[in-house]
C-alpha cells in the first residue's frame, strides 16, 4: 500500500527583515541583513545580533489583534500564525505543533520563582487556546533542530492518520540567558558571522518566528505545494555541545531522508544548510555532504542575514527555501568570500537564477542532534 502524500502549502515568517515571506525574500535579494550592533542587556557588552524592533512588533500586533497582554515571543508567534489560520479551517483532526528551543526564557529575568509562562506547555496552550485549536498542542523542543524536526513530526502524525493537517509554528528570541550561554562557550563572533568562510570565528544570534501549514489534501486554493518526500533525525551522541568530527549524525540523517524519498543524491537541486559559522559545525557539515556525494550541489546558509535563531532557524530557512524555488532564485550565502572547510562544498556567493525542484534542508544542534528534510515542488 502506498504511503499517504503530505505537503506544505502555506507559510509565513516574522523577522527583522519583514513581517511576511515576500518582504523577507525581497530584502534577501537586495543583500539586506537584519544583523546590527546592539546593547540590549546591562550586564553584557554590545554585540552583533539580528533583533526585531519592539516598536514595529507592537504596531503590527495592534493592527492585527486587540491590544492584549502577551509576551514579546507570544506576539511573534501569534503574528506568524494569524495569516495561516485565516486561510485554513481548524477541525478536530488539525494538529498544532509548537517548536522552540527556549520559549519565554526572558520571563525568568530577576525572578525568584518560576513564572507560569516559562513552562513550554503553558506557552503552547496559550497560543492554541487563542486560535481555538481543538486538539492538545504538541511541543517539539530539541535544541537547534527543533524547527526542522517539527516538520517531520507533522508529516508522520498525518501519515499515521491521527491528524489530517497541522499548523507548525516556531519562535525564539535573543535573551540575556542565551547570550550569556554562548558567551560562556566563547562561541559568539565579534563581527557579523561568516558561514563557511576561512575567517569565520563564531555565531551571530538572531530571533524570528515562522509558521507553515501541512496537509495531506490539496485544494484549488493552495498558494503552492511542496511534498515532504523524506525526513530523518539522528543523534551522533558525540558531545554536549560539539558535533561529530566526521558528520556521522548528519550523514545518517541525510542518507535516511534520501532513502525514504526514493531519490538519488544527484536529484537534489539545492541545500539549505545549517551553517552557524563556528569552526567545527561548518567543517562537520562539509564532511557529511561529501560522504553522501552532495559536495557539488549549490548550498547556502542564511545565518549571515538572520543570525542563528535557535529552534526557529530550521523552519524559517525552510520557508525561505520554498520561496527560492517558487521564484527560481538561489540566494547567496552572505559574508562568504573564500571557502574555509577542508572538504569541498558549493557555497553560493552570488544570487543566481536556477530551476529548483528538490530541496534538502538540514539542521544540527547541541547534544548531537541532527535533522534533514527533503521537499519537492
Amino acid at each position: 500500500m502506498s504511503q499517504k502524500k503530505v505537503y506544505i502549502t502555506d507559510s509565513n515568517c516574522i523577522t527583522p527583515l519583514g513581517f511576511d515571506v515576500g518582504s523577507n525574500f525581497d530584502a534577501l535579494l537586495n543583500g539586506e541583513s537584519g544583523i546590527r550592533k546592539h546593547h540590549l542587556f546591562e550586564n553584557q557588552n554590545p554585540f552583533f545580533a539580528s533583533v526585531i524592533n519592539d516598536e514595529t512588533l507592537n504596531q503590527k500586533f495592534i493592527q492585527e489583534f486587540e491590544d492584549q497582554e502577551f509576551t514579546r515571543l507570544e506576539k511573534m508567534l501569534l503574528l506568524s500564525l494569524n495569516a495561516l489560520v485565516q486561510n485554513h479551517e481548524i477541525t478536530e483532526k488539525t494538529a498544532f505543533i509548537l517548536s522552540t528551543t527556549k520559549g519565554n526564557i526572558s520571563a525568568l529575568q530577576n525572578q525568584k520563582q518560576l513564572p507560569e509562562s516559562v513552562y513550554l506547555s503553558n506557552l503552547a496552550k496559550k497560543i492554541a487556546d487563542f486560535f481555538a485549536f481543538k486538539s492538545k498542542p504538541i511541543i517539539v523542543s530539541n535544541a537547534c533542530v527543533s524547527g526542522v524536526l517539527a516538520v517531520s513530526v507533522a508529516k508522520n502524525l498525518i501519515r499515521s492518520g491521527k491528524f489530517e493537517n497541522a499548523f507548525v509554528a516556531a519562535a525564539d528570541e535573543v535573551s540575556e540567558f542565551v547570550v550569556s550561554g554562548f558567551n560562556s562557550f566563547q562561541a559568539m563572533s565579534a563581527n557579523p558571522c561568516k558561514p563557511y568562510d576561512e575567517s569565520r570565528d563564531g555565531i551571530t544570534l538572531g530571533e524570528a518566528a515562522a509558521a507553515v501549514f501541512i496537509t495531506s489534501e490539496l485544494s484549488q486554493n493552495e498558494k503552492f505545494s511542496f511534498e515532504i518526500l523524506g525526513d530523518s533525525s539522528i543523534n551522533d551522541a558525540n558531545h554536549i555541545s560539539g558535533p561529530s568530527r566526521t558528520g556521522e549524525g548528519l550523514f545518517q540523517s541525510i542518507s535516511n531522508a534520501v532513502k525514504e524519498a526514493k531519490i538519488l543524491p544527484e536529484e537534489i537541486d539545492f541545500i539549505s544548510a545549517h551553517g552557524t559559522a563556528t569552526i567545527y559545525n561548518d567543517e562537520m557539515e562539509a564532511f557529511a555532504l561529501n560522504r553522501i556525494g552532495l559536495q557539488h550541489v549549490p548550498l547556502n546558509s542564511l545565518k549571515g542575514f538572520y543570525g542563528h535563531c535557535l529552534g526557529v532557524s530550521g523552519l524559517l530557512e525552510t520557508v525561505i527555501s520554498m520561496e527560492s524555488a517558487l521564484r527560481n532564485t538561489l540566494i547567496k550565502s552572505v559574508n562568504f568570500e573564500k571557502l574555509g572547510t577542508t572538504q569541498e562544498i558549493n557555497v553560493i556567493n552570488e544570487n543566481q537564477s536556477a530551476e529548483i525542484k528538490t530541496i534538502l534542508k538540514t539542521a544540527s544542534g547541541f547534544g548531537g542532534c541532527n535533522s534533514a528534510v527533503i521537499l519537492r515542488r
